[in-house]
């Protein structure tokens, strides 16, 4: 499978963005899909993750309450709204995929798009 994020930018905080990924190449039914996010000389982080059939959700505690993972099934994208943006959300946001493993701290999923930067300046 092919992943395409996108929606990434410059925004104040308290802000919100929005981002996507497009999925391509074949079905995910089934899958799992979400968010990561890294910051240069930091370990990669999990953000949030939502199980493509389902859509039971799953957030790491630092973004929880502020950001919703959804997707649009008819065109095979994932989203993830960020609202009340703080400085430590900045990261570059990586789109990741599995077709079985729900995402956590540890996991290291199969699929994975090129990031995207978010920048929260204060």
């Amino acid at each position: 499978v092919q992943l395409q994020a996108s929606g990434g930018g410059l925004v104040q905080a308290g802000g919100s963005l929005r981002l996507s990924c497009a999925a391509s190449g074949r079905t995910i039914k089934n899958w799992y899909l979400g968010w990561f996010r890294q910051v240069p000389g930091k370990e990669r982080e999990f953000v949030a993750c939502i199980n493509w059939t389902t859509g039971d959700s799953s957030y790491a505690d630092s973004v929880e309450g502020r950001f919703t993972i959804d997707t649009d099934n008819a065109k095979n994208e994932v989203y993830l709204q960020m609202d009340s943006l703080i400085p430590e959300d900045t990261a570059v946001y990586y789109c990741a995929a599995d077709p079985w493993d729900q995402f956590t701290s540890t996991t290291v999923p199969n699929y994975w798009g090129q990031g995207t930067l978010v920048t929260v300046s204060s």
